[in-house]
């Protein structure tokens, strides 16, 4: 399996996690709930939603678009339109499923700190356990720490040959690459403060989510955060 299909699996994965859907649902909510997966097409996601019924962690469901149809007077149903008397497909995570997301949820090694799969793990922190955003967060820092220094190290070997718009370039992926670090500074910081609290507080007066141990997001003034797959490689 490529990592970009390991990405969509999980993916899709987690949003059938939440509900049942058909092909149509899915590709809407990853083009625009998850945003890392714009390009992805129908030919991509239908394999894959095949691979999964295959492995016995999705099933497939009927689901006639509308109701029965109208009779005529003569007793005979009308046909309406085609649309409203095609089938579709839905797609339902099976126990296994579950327990299988579930798994793909604790892994915390290299793939999970690198931008489009961190995107996709970071997209279903709300149902991730503490410890293990702890270790994609501390692992996502520490993978862009060492691209930064290997950028400047580079542009520092070359600035003399760069034009002034190549130069700039260079110098927009590095703020792009330190407002990320920054941010994640900030998430980390806001999970260890979270423990904390709860750590502090009196027993029974916690309040959990999903995954029992959300700690809450910091405030951004402007309300935007960086996009982990628009920094430069």
């Amino acid at each position: 399996m490529s990592r970009r299909s390991g990405i969509l699996e999980f993916a899709v994965l987690g949003l059938l996690r939440e509900s049942p859907m058909h092909g149509y649902e899915l590709r809407k909510r990853l083009n625009t709930s998850l945003g890392i997966f714009r390009a992805f097409s129908y030919g991509t996601l239908y394999p894959c939603l095949k691979t999964l019924v295959a492995n016995g962690w999705l099933i497939e469901e009927t689901a006639s678009d509308a109701a029965a149809p109208p009779t005529t007077a003569r007793g005979v149903a009308s046909t309406g339109s085609l649309a409203g008397r095609r089938a579709k497909i839905v797609y339902r995570l099976t126990a296994e499923g579950k327990e299988h997301f579930e798994e793909l949820l604790s892994h915390t090694g290299p793939d999970a700190w690198e931008d489009e799969h961190f995107a996709a793990r970071f997209a279903f922190f709300g149902q991730t356990e503490r410890e293990v955003r702890m270790r994609v967060l501390e692992g996502r820092r520490s993978r862009l720490e060492e691209r930064l220094e290997k950028m400047r190290a580079s542009l520092a070997r070359t600035r003399e040959r760069l034009d002034d718009y190549t130069l700039e370039l260079q110098r927009h992926g590095m703020e792009s690459v330190e407002r990320e670090v920054r941010w994640l500074n900030e998430l980390i910081e806001s999970e260890r403060s979270g423990r904390d609290q709860r750590r502090s507080s009196p027993e029974g007066c916690t309040q959990h989510d999903t995954s029992g141990e959300t700690g809450g997001l910091p405030r951004h003034r402007d309300n935007t955060r960086p996009d982990p797959s628009d920094d430069t490689k």
